[in-house]
């Protein structure tokens, strides 16, 4: 698992948000490290209570903290800054485009903490900034194995190197489904409990298959065969068959498979000659569809049978 960092400097550059920040001061502090998606609003730090001030976020200042700065004997503001940035702050940002106080710029400048500046009202920066930091930040991984899109559901086909995990997606493929990756999946966690999945930027829309060799989904299908990234939903495991292994054949107990902290519904699905694990994939995607509706078909099963099995006990003692 990869827990990826920003620094504030990324923030200059970024440009697929539109944050749009321009530095005002504190150009040393750039090289300070953004580990936490969550920004905060000074408050009470700002009057001298920083009991609750947490220094690893940004601190945004909109129209009310600056207008109540402004408004601060020049002492005042100076002590109150001062104390504020006393702290290892990663850095500040004003919105609206409003002119930070000369107290702020040069406490900032002195302290090395960066002083941005955006045009946004502070409600939009906030939106904008938060999913910024959100899809920068939140742990990543990879797996070897192919994500496919599956009838809007997400499956994440793995297994050993040569079981036919590609063969599967190309099939899938043929009837209407997406490839989403193949061979390398990179996931990224997106809160509060979703893996994202897609592909690396030299694999895209690329696949693998043995005997034919690397081929272009995208080329060959067209755009509607393939996705950039997917909700990963379900994981299916393909194993190879074995005769001395006892496979679950009711399906009422549901599995799970843990990535990134995530737990999402696992089926271990043996393969063998003369199976079509396609249409079995395909079967399992609808599945899960009907569960999301409250509907467990093997469960459903078993109540029946329990209960048929119930009445005739009840018959039997009767007689």
């Amino acid at each position: 698992m990869n827990t990826p960092t920003l620094t504030v400097n990324n923030l200059l550059t970024e440009t697929e948000y539109g944050l749009n920040l321009t530095l005002v001061a504190g150009s040393r502090g750039l090289v300070n490290r953004l580990t936490s998606p969550r920004i905060q609003k000074p408050g009470l730090a700002l009057t001298g209570y920083t009991i609750h001030l947490h220094p690893n976020r940004l601190q945004v200042l909109g129209n009310t903290e600056i207008s109540y700065l402004q408004q601060l004997p020049e002492e005042t503001a100076r002590e109150y800054i001062g104390k504020l940035c006393s702290f290892p702050l990663i850095g500040f940002m004003v919105t609206k485009g409003l002119e930070p106080p000369e107290e702020l710029i040069r406490a900032a400048e002195e302290a090395g903490i960066p002083l941005l500046v955006s045009p946004h009202q502070s409600s939009t920066f906030i939106s904008l900034i938060t999913k910024f930091l959100e899809e920068s930040l939140l742990p990543t991984t990879h797996l070897h194995g192919v994500l496919v899109d599956v009838l809007g559901v997400g499956v994440l086909l793995l297994g050993k190197s040569g079981i036919g995990k590609s063969e599967c997606a190309l099939d899938l493929i043929l009837r209407g489904n997406r490839l989403v990756a193949d061979d390398v999946v990179f996931i990224r966690k997106k809160m509060p409990a979703s893996l994202v999945g897609m592909a690396g930027e030299s694999l895209q829309y690329h696949m693998e298959i043995r005997g034919l060799g690397i081929i272009n989904i995208k080329n060959l299908f067209g755009v509607s065969s393939i996705r950039e990234k997917k909700i990963i939903d379900l994981v299916i495991e393909l194993m190879e068959w074995d005769a001395n292994h006892e496979y679950d054949r009711l399906g009422i107990d549901d599995a799970q498979y843990s990535i990134l902290d995530v737990e999402l519904p696992h089926l271990k699905i043996p393969v063998r000659p003369g199976r079509n694990l396609t249409s079995i994939i395909e079967v399992a995607a609808r599945d899960y569809l009907l569960k999301g509706m409250g509907y467990h078909s093997a469960r459903e099963f078993h109540e029946q049978l329990m209960n048929r099995l119930e009445v005739r006990h009840l018959g039997d003692e009767v007689e």
